[in-house]
């Protein structure tokens, strides 16, 4: 399926990498970036729409791209919806726990931060890191996965290079003003994808032959009778609701959000930036039913996974050309989840690790993060190429489990005036203990039941203990 050339490829790479490198040089660099307020928090004063912009283009990760085309493709409406649902409510949530945390904690940086001061704890601060640094790991390996996967498909690149490739650009321009650079770079990343989605999406539609194709493709191969099928909404729906809900309230990138929009346009930014994502996985979910269609004859190469049947869609129906537009439009928003992965890390390890004492320390420490962390999830990346039959599904499934043993105590912590600190630490260890290998364990054999109960344990166990000890 090789489009262009590998000398293309890396000229697209490099041409993609200088504009976003002086776009944020333009916007960010000459600010006042040099605080830790400005590096972490944008000095608390991005506007509702910048916001919103950001809100929604951090959380376009790659499942909302690539799994959002493949379920619609798989299980038509019914997979849409239990995929496009709760990635929704997953942002709308934060119009109501945002405000909350800035009312508690004014000047916080993150929510292991505001955990230890709630609790007063440090074991239960300590605990609450691992699935927050893990989570942002995941944000980097995702995105370099996914990336790296589509354009080593369409150039004949080696994956390797590219995601070292990938790496040193988002990298380069995230280190030059922190938080500043990746808001800049998410308005533009997210427009050029909707600017993109607008223009292609109703072409392939067109050349398909209108919407009678698409309406022939709604069932999806597995020929699901609708969006409330209990086959769907038992296997798929409620782990996909559990896994997203948990996966927003355990991503540092919204809570650091939370902390940089102005405090009352807050709510504002968070329903602006639900609104603006739901818009992606929707539109792209046009891709999976046209691939549906028995009619369109859409095929896989060999060996290609089925995640990129939207490619594939856009590849066969359309000319040449246009996969390679439509490519740039996804790794553009893939960049900006990543590189709002590093600043949330960074906010991590500079505010709770480093403990530095003054802004150029804290602003060195955040800096030094980035680094490690791109380093760190460079070499999981690279890794995962040698795990037989594990690629964006599993992944999506692990980081989104382990952050579902902190996501109901992380909201009593916010309303429940008398948590226990001990409750909170043994509820959260035990889901860790018990929890996450079972639900490995299931999804291993891929036996539903046990799946969807072993996701529910996850949330019982640590709310039970946590309200109950």
């Amino acid at each position: 399926m090789n489009l262009i050339s590998p000398n293309l490829g890396y000229l697209m790479l490099s041409i993609f990498g200088a504009i976003m490198i002086l776009m944020t040089f333009a916007f960010g660099r000459w600010g006042n970036w040099r605080t830790k307020e400005a590096f972490l928090a944008a000095d608390r004063q991005v506007n509702w729409f910048w916001g919103g912009f950001s809100i929604a283009a951090s959380w376009i990760w790659a499942p909302a791209l690539f799994v959002s085309v493949q379920v619609a493709y798989q299980m038509g409406t019914a997979g849409v919806f239990w995929f496009a649902l709760p990635n929704i409510l997953s942002l709308t949530i934060f119009a109501i726990l945002a405000p909350k945390i800035r009312q508690l904690l004014p000047a916080g940086y993150t929510l292991p931060q505001y955990i230890r001061f709630r609790l007063g704890s440090n074991r239960v601060h300590k605990i609450y890191l691992f699935p927050y640094f893990f989570y942002q790991l995941m944000a980097v390996v995702v995105q370099l996965y996914a990336g790296g996967s589509l354009v080593s498909l369409l150039t004949g690149i080696a994956l390797p290079i590219v995601m070292v490739i990938l790496a040193a650009v988002v990298l380069t321009y995230t280190l030059i003003s922190g938080l500043k650079a990746s808001i800049v770079t998410d308005f533009i990343q997210l427009a050029t994808i909707l600017i993109i989605c607008l223009i292609i999406l109703p072409w392939a539609v067109h050349v398909a032959g209108g919407f009678q194709s698409v309406r022939l493709g709604l069932l999806g191969i597995n020929r699901v009778s609708g969006i409330l099928d209990k086959s769907v909404a038992f296997s798929f729906g409620i782990v996909t609701a559990i896994g997203l809900i948990a996966g927003s309230i355990s991503d540092q990138s919204n809570w650091q959000r939370a902390f940089a929009v102005k405090k009352d346009q807050i709510v504002k930014a968070f329903i602006f930036g639900s609104i603006l994502f739901g818009i992606v996985p929707l539109a792209l979910s046009t891709l999976g039913f046209l691939a549906a269609n028995p009619a369109l004859h859409i095929v896989l190469p060999a060996g290609v996974d089925v995640s990129m049947i939207g490619v594939q869609t856009i590849f066969q129906l359309l000319p040449k050309w246009v996969i390679v537009l439509f490519s740039i439009g996804l790794l553009a928003i893939l960049s900006s989840a990543f590189d709002s992965g590093l600043c949330a890390a960074s906010s991590l390890w500079a505010t709770d690790v480093s403990y530095a004492k003054n802004d150029r320390d804290s602003v060195s420490a955040a800096r030094k993060s980035m680094v490690g962390i791109t380093l760190i999830g460079l070499l999981v990346s690279l890794g995962i190429l040698y795990i037989p039959h594990f690629g964006l599904e599993q992944l999506w499934w692990i980081f989104n489990t382990i952050a579902a043993c902190v996501m109901v105590p992380t909201i009593l912590s916010l309303y429940h005036k008398n948590l226990s600190e001990r409750g909170v630490f043994w509820g959260v260890l035990i889901s860790f203990i018990v929890g996450v290998p079972l639900f490995i364990y299931s999804n291993i054999i891929g036996h539903p039941v046990w799946i969807v109960g072993s996701s529910l344990s996850i949330v019982g166990i640590s709310t039970t203990v946590s309200l109950l000890v």
